[in-house]
């Protein structure tokens, strides 16, 4: 790892990135977590760029499309606690794109761990619970702290280790008050 101009500006787009994420682990709401979760795309998507880590930078785009489809339908048709057919279809046609871009940007099976992050990610918005979200974000953590391993992302790492931690402390918040609520 080289310290260049282009590292460490992917590393200063790596912390903006962390931020705007951590900000979707505290959000009330699924038109919150996908708004947030699509300005960290950007700015993730330039440290990528920045890394020459491709795989990483297609499941931005693939991230941002996701996240555009979820809010004009959800914008559309309103929120709904259920998914239905056409909510399925897309998430299929999402995996396709995932899979279709990890096949044109592979370079090595740790290549790969950005589109399992992606796609479990992406069922995680694109089910109807803040709390599936959340305890998903653990898993999905592991996965982006691995890649950023790979890509040799110093910031990444760290800061994909704290998120990691407001994934679960927001998943305990949740999970406290909605045992509140219940009693």
């Amino acid at each position: 790892m080289e310290l260049t101009t282009a590292y460490v500006l992917s590393q200063i787009f790596t912390i903006i990135t962390y931020v705007l994420l951590a900000m979707t682990y505290y959000a009330k709401n699924r038109k919150a977590v996908l708004t947030i979760s699509f300005a960290s795309l950007i700015t993730n998507g330039l440290e990528y760029v920045f890394l020459s880590a491709y795989s990483g930078l297609a499941m931005c785009i693939v991230a941002l499309i996701r996240n555009i489809i979820f809010l004009v339908d959800e914008k559309k048709n309103g929120k709904r606690d259920t998914n239905t057919k056409k909510d399925v279809v897309i998430l299929v046609i999402l995996y396709i794109i995932s899979i279709a871009s990890a096949v044109f940007t592979y370079d090595g099976f740790l290549s790969l761990l950005s589109v399992f992050a992606t796609m479990l990610y992406t069922y995680s918005v694109w089910q109807k619970k803040t709390n599936i979200y959340k305890l998903l974000g653990m898993p999905i953590g592991v996965l982006w702290i691995l890649y950023n391993i790979y890509v040799q992302s110093l910031f990444g790492v760290i800061l994909e280790a704290i998120l990691l931690v407001c994934s679960m402390t927001g998943y305990i918040l949740e999970m406290r008050n909605n045992r509140k609520e219940s009693a």
